[in-house]
């Protein structure tokens, strides 16, 4: 098995030299991937550009002649990818190790978002220091700042590389503990204001057995919850807060994507999906928020993050949406609705408390979810009881539910 670095070698070349020199006097094996197309390679290499453009179905000759930087980028990253993947369905693949700039960054991430958790991946970037949410994804991608450019072998860079050649040589060689009681999983989705819920079912699923990931509903925690159920992994899913959708569908900074709530569905894993947090729209600081939306109902939750309360018209269109989307399920599902309140500031005498917009959200799921078993239930979503039932429903359609 071998670690695959990879480089724009035609202005990465020495960098990619002097990585591989590294790694390779640390035990490990290594294998260089050339992903760039206009200048020559002065390095020796295991997969030319050549390979690499063939792999995303075109050729290095149409590219040059084609003479766009945007096109080579997008194709270097497609042939990457199947190249990667490859090694790695062939148990060749060890670890990723990237360099780059922009078009290497984007070029490798993309690569690495392929594959699965768990496979050592680290990116060294001038771009490592800013937003990385788009290179990381929701995916276990480790961004190493460069510091200055991965332009020359100096005092800085050599310092930089050889610190990430040190990383990828000890997440490789790290064996990870197994245990022969693992338990089966079950994934669920918690938000601040629903926490008292997911942790009171999280002890109940411990309870009969089962190993209880939690994702935080914040956009990307969304997008890891969606990828983990299509890989396969999971017995059950409580997707007790959907917040994310409300972002999606009005507005606001926590979107996770078409995507959400939709793993479960196809992969017809046994889930029980409830409302939690869909009495708001989150935004960054109060000046953060739209012009359009000055005048709605806002609630400072700290001088970062300002909500704002879904109206009933808001509500019967995200409860229609998820009405819908659970509906498509192909495995056995219910939706459970806690009539009084759907998060901790959604509730008798707190800033959000709306009974005709959680009427509104919850109709509109009843009268879109099809034939899916809808049932309210008479307490607050962070009620001890609806915990409870939420639990049990998940326990009944889970099929050989472990004896703890």
């Amino acid at each position: 098995m071998s670690v695959y670095l990879l480089a724009t070698c035609d202005t990465k070349g020495d960098e990619a030299a002097f990585v591989a020199d590294l790694l390779e006097r640390s035990g490990q094996s290594v294998r260089i991937v050339d992903t760039g197309c206009l200048g020559g390679c002065a390095i020796a290499v295991h997969h030319s550009r050549e390979d690499v453009f063939r792999a995303a179905g075109t050729s290095l000759e149409a590219l040059v002649q084609g003479n766009d930087r945007g096109e080579a980028v997008k194709a270097a990253a497609q042939g990457t990818t199947a190249l990667l993947l490859e090694a790695h369905a062939r148990g060749e693949l060890k670890g990723v190790l990237g360099l780059g700039g922009s078009a290497g960054t984007s070029i490798g991430t993309t690569a690495m978002r392929a594959l699965p958790l768990g496979v050592p991946k680290l990116m060294v970037s001038t771009l490592a220091s800013g937003q990385v949410r788009q290179y990381v994804g929701d995916k276990d991608i480790t961004m190493m700042n460069s510091v200055v450019d991965i332009s020359g072998i100096n005092r800085i860079s050599r310092r930089v590389l050889a610190n990430a050649a040190g990383a990828m040589a000890g997440m490789v060689a790290m064996d990870c503990p197994t245990s022969d009681g693992d338990k089966p999983l079950v994934a669920a989705t918690m938000f601040g204001v629903t926490t008292p819920c997911v942790e009171q079912a999280r002890a109940l699923l411990e309870e009969a057995g089962y190993e209880v990931l939690v994702f935080h509903a914040t956009g990307v925690g969304g997008q890891a919850f969606e990828s983990l159920i299509r890989e396969g992994l999971l017995a059950g899913v409580l997707d007790i807060t959907t917040t994310e959708l409300a972002d999606e569908w009005v507005g606001g900074t926590l979107s996770a994507g078409p995507e959400r709530l939709t793993g479960a569905a196809a992969m017809g894993l046994p889930q029980v999906v409830s409302v939690g947090a869909t009495d708001m729209v989150n935004f960054q600081g109060r000046e953060t928020v739209p012009a359009p939306f000055a005048d709605r109902l806002l609630y400072e939750h700290n001088a970062e993050v300002t909500l704002m309360r879904t109206t009933a018209a808001e509500c019967q269109l995200i409860g229609t949406k998820i009405g819908e989307r659970v509906a498509t399920s192909s495995g056995p599902t219910e939706i459970l609705l806690p009539t009084h309140g759907v998060s901790a500031i959604d509730a008798e005498g707190k800033a959000f408390d709306d009974p005709e917009a959680r009427r509104a959200l919850m109709d509109a799921i009843a009268a879109s979810c099809g034939s899916i078993p809808c049932t309210e239930i008479d307490h607050h979503i962070n009620d001890p009881e609806f915990a409870a039932a939420a639990v049990a429903r998940l326990l009944a359609l889970i099929p050989d539910t472990p004896t703890p």
